[in-house]
């Protein structure tokens, strides 16, 4: 790759954005162009892949809507993105959870990594007081 290409790539990655993985809750606000006006939409759902590297990674979010599963893709270091937020940490054991796909009803919850981390933190204690 020629080192014009690689400037500009790298003038266009954003540094502003939380770090995230599949399994937690984001909440993307968007930007949509209708016509001559603009808005922003938020979308809120479960990041179910991030894909790519540098420039070109995307990753994909999915939210029930109604009852219908909607999945959208965002390119991560777009300027459509206003902002994204995560709002939940899932505790999950693969980098691309597709099987979310076939599941329904409470089949559909993700553990909350936090929960863990408290619960290995407390098992430290409860060592330490045990040895004291």
């Amino acid at each position: 790759m020629s080192i014009t290409l690689q400037a500009i790539q790298f003038q266009n990655l954003r540094s502003d954005l939380p770090k995230f993985r599949a399994g937690d809750t984001v909440k993307v606000n968007y930007k949509i162009v209708e016509g001559d006006k603009e808005r922003i939409q938020p979308f809120q759902g479960v990041v179910i892949q991030v894909r790519g590297a540098g420039v070109s990674t995307m990753f994909t979010v999915r939210k029930l809507s109604g009852n219908v599963a909607v999945e959208r893709i965002f390119p991560m270091h777009s300027p459509r993105i206003a902002s994204l937020e995560v709002v939940r940490e899932g505790l999950v054991r693969r980098a691309r959870i597709f099987y979310m796909r076939e599941l329904t009803g409470k089949a559909t919850r993700i553990k909350d990594r936090s929960t863990k981390d408290d619960r290995s933190k407390a098992k430290v204690k409860a060592k330490a007081k045990a040895k004291a």
